[in-house]
């Protein structure tokens, strides 16, 4: 059975040849607010099905990565004429294949616009449609690399000789589905609002999103040539902000970026001397002398641990939380009011755990935002094919 919803994009039809991560990141993002879904799966399924921990031969990542949508098994060679009625009947088509695929499965924008002028196409892929890397294959890892992330992720200059680390996550693809969420859904506003009657083609990449991300990076080295270094766990623009170790073996963030909040700080630590030096009145001059700051900062959290000074600059007003991790995050109860953490029966593999949306409407918990979990291979073949095509039960 498939669940009805009344999210805000209920009504929105949209077309996923995606595969692993940036694609049906967008596209989930889309579902849960509440768009139907048609996830097209190579023969065997989405080989992201196979990254992570399983359990029965179920990935439990896909459970939220596949959630709220449709899964039908289509080989996209084979299959082109059903993949063509699917894009027929829907106002937004994402796909992240390598640059050009589509063109080479004779499925390019202007086939599908042939059959559909309204379709919104959102293509995500690592360079871009164009350009003299456009076919060079990447992943999240590469973005991050070229686009500059990965050289700030690093440790400062001297202190050690390990390789800049990665975020932990696949940061490129996901800011690259929600680039190619904004720019889908800003082509349908002009589509339907402005009334041009006409779809856009989307295009989407690791690398620009990465750089998009750059602050004011370019505009300093085109002022003067400087380049900005990596500056570990402390931020180059603000003072005191950085992590500092405690007597439990954790760490604590601690962000005392304004005047008033540094002199919070100050007093909080037993420090309130220094919140009346001159040489720490300003934010910019408390950059340049941050050492003396963090010193002092690090002695006071040597002496607690990480929940014990949280709790005691909790009740000082200073911005500040411990590194959580993700056992962390599952039991905090912050994260449960806000329904971030939702408790959830998945079929294929049991109870289990799922992030609720960022995107809040009306203040309201969502509470039913995964109507059901990611499917198995093919779940609603039967479904798409004969009961919203019209076709017959075994088309393919």
């Amino acid at each position: 059975m498939i669940d009805r919803h009344t999210g805000a994009l209920t009504g929105l039809k949209v077309v996923e040849i995606g595969h692993y991560i940036a694609g049906p990141f967008c596209t989930r993002i889309l579902a849960d607010l509440g768009a139907e879904v048609i996830k097209i799966e190579p023969p065997g399924g989405d080989p992201f099905r196979g990254w992570g921990a399983t359990v029965n031969g179920n990935s439990v990542w896909f459970s939220i990565h596949g959630r709220n949508k449709l899964s039908v098994e289509l080989d996209l060679k084979r299959d082109r004429d059903i993949v063509l009625k699917l894009a027929a009947r829907a106002d937004v088509l994402v796909e992240n294949l390598r640059a050009g695929q589509l063109e080479r499965l004779k499925l390019a924008p202007a086939d599908l616009h042939a059959i559909n002028p309204r379709l919104v196409i959102a293509r995500i892929s690592g360079y871009g449609q164009d350009g003299p890397y456009r076919d060079k294959p990447a992943f999240g890892a590469i973005g991050e690399a070229i686009g500059g992330l990965r050289h700030l992720t690093g440790h400062p200059t001297g202190s050690s000789d390990l390789p800049p680390p990665r975020c932990g996550i696949s940061i490129s693809d996901d800011l690259a589905g929600l680039y190619a969420a904004i720019g889908l859904l800003s082509a349908l506003w002009q589509r339907d609002a402005t009334g041009t009657g006409v779809g856009r083609v989307i295009d989407v990449n690791l690398v620009d999103s990465v750089f998009s991300l750059m602050e004011g990076l370019l505009p300093e080295y085109a002022m003067d040539g400087r380049i900005r270094q990596p500056a570990g766990a402390a931020l180059p623009t603000a003072s005191p902000t950085n992590t500092y170790p405690c007597a439990d073996g954790k760490f604590l963030c601690i962000a005392g970026n304004s005047d008033l909040i540094f002199a919070r700080l100050m007093a909080a630590i037993g420090k309130p001397e220094m919140a009346k030096d001159p040489a720490y009145a300003t934010n910019g001059l408390r950059c340049a002398n941050r050492e003396p700051l963090d010193q002092a900062i690090a002695a006071w959290t040597r002496t607690l641990s990480a929940k014990e000074a949280e709790e005691l600059l909790d009740a000082a007003d200073v911005p500040c939380s411990r590194l959580y991790d993700i056992a962390d995050c599952a039991a905090d109860p912050h994260f449960i009011a806000r329904k971030a953490v939702q408790s959830i029966q998945d079929p294929l593999i049991g109870p289990t755990l799922h992030p609720g949306p960022a995107i809040r409407m009306d203040g309201e918990a969502p509470e039913d935002v995964v109507r059901w979990t990611g499917p198995a291979v093919g779940a609603h073949n039967a479904h798409v094919f004969h009961n919203l095509l019209g076709l017959p039960q075994n088309p393919t």
